[in-house]
């Protein structure tokens, strides 16, 4: 595993980084506002900024984004939890988590069970025997397709570990065919994983949060959802459909089920390290880096850990990006999607 500092992630020096590093100094109210008071109130700060006007521009603007960025986030955090707290207790909680025995699903299981959580992995195939899951973590073979296997699963897990509070929609797969290229089974197999499984698995243990008025359902889907990528057409497909489910659940839980402090969390990750690619050629550069499975894994587990709604966006830089694609000029998106299908064209 590749280390981590202050001036590196996992992946190296990459546009995160600096975006990181410009929001803890520049774009920090807590560093801009400061400096712009002694500017106005001290009769030196009034002489350095008659002498630096460019400076003291730049500072008024950089002070103003910082703290427009601050209030923003803060207007987002409030909205997205519908302006009621909660509280999670880690040691009673239970988490079930799809697609848990390998890449990214693993890791999430290791960290959470390192801290003692109580988890239940979904998935067709036991975790490797390479290295020992925290023995917080039990695995449950499940074909997350059938709903009829989930609540087998389930009333099994409601005996052994106690009611699920937390569902993180992790397993996916990938075919990387064109449109022509790909069989009927494997386009439904697609959407019966990356997307049908999230209904057919809310189905079964929301109601329990929606009684409680406590719990958190987590989305991982991809920035892929965001920009329709040649090779992989049916893949982003699934993925744009379970961002939307994600949004329409966050509403329903308010509007329809009453239950304003069950959470909901999105993750829209760039592609990592895990075998979902394996036969895929995608970037790993400055601006996009080919993620390792233990960073998407701690972005989830710390936004699960916070017990509040959100979205994450790894890479940050890219996924901003991604998201901001649809309202884009048709030219610009239209390049964009023709680009991508160099990068990811299957081996």
């Amino acid at each position: 595993m590749a280390s981590q500092g202050f001036w590196f992630s996992r992946e190296g020096f990459t546009a995160d980084v600096v975006g990181k590093l410009l929001q803890k100094t520049v774009l920090s109210p807590w560093k801009t506002l400061p400096l712009l008071l002694l500017a106005h109130y001290t009769s030196k700060g009034r002489d350095l900024a008659l002498q630096n006007p460019k400076a003291f521009r730049a500072l008024k603007v950089l002070a103003t984004l910082a703290v427009l960025r601050r209030v923003n986030a803060f207007l987002n955090q409030r909205a997205l939890n519908n302006g009621v707290a909660d509280t999670y207790d880690w040691n009673r909680e239970v988490v079930v988590l799809t697609g848990g025995s390998n890449g990214i699903g693993r890791q999430t299981a290791k960290l959470l069970g390192n801290k003692g959580v109580k988890v239940a992995i979904l998935d067709i195939a036991p975790p490797s025997q390479e290295e020992a899951l925290p023995s917080t973590v039990r695995f449950y073979k499940c074909d997350i397709t059938s709903a009829s296997a989930i609540a087998e699963v389930a009333a099994t897990i409601r005996a052994t570990m106690g009611e699920p509070t937390v569902l993180i929609n992790n397993a996916g797969i990938c075919s990387s065919r064109t449109i022509l290229g790909s069989t009927e089974a494997q386009t439904r197999l697609q959407f019966e994983v990356n997307t049908f499984a999230h209904y057919w698995l809310a189905k079964e243990f929301l109601p329990a949060m929606i009684k409680r008025n406590h719990g958190i359902v987590v989305t991982v889907a991809s920035q892929a959802g965001y920009t329709v990528t040649p090779n992989m057409v049916d893949y982003s497909a699934t993925k744009a459909a379970a961002i939307a489910f994600h949004e329409g659940l966050g509403a329903e839980l308010v509007t329809r089920y009453n239950a304003p402090r069950v959470r909901t969390v999105l993750i829209t990750q760039g592609f990592a390290r895990t075998a979902l690619i394996e036969k895929l050629t995608p970037e790993d550069t400055w601006m996009n880096p080919l993620l390792h499975p233990e960073t998407v894994a701690e972005n989830i587990v710390n936004q699960v850990l916070s017990g509040n709604s959100g979205h994450v966006l790894v890479p940050g830089a890219t996924g901003w990006f991604a998201k901001s694609m649809r309202g884009l000029p048709a030219w610009f998106s239209h390049a964009m999607r023709l680009r991508l299908e160099r990068l990811m064209r299957a081996d």
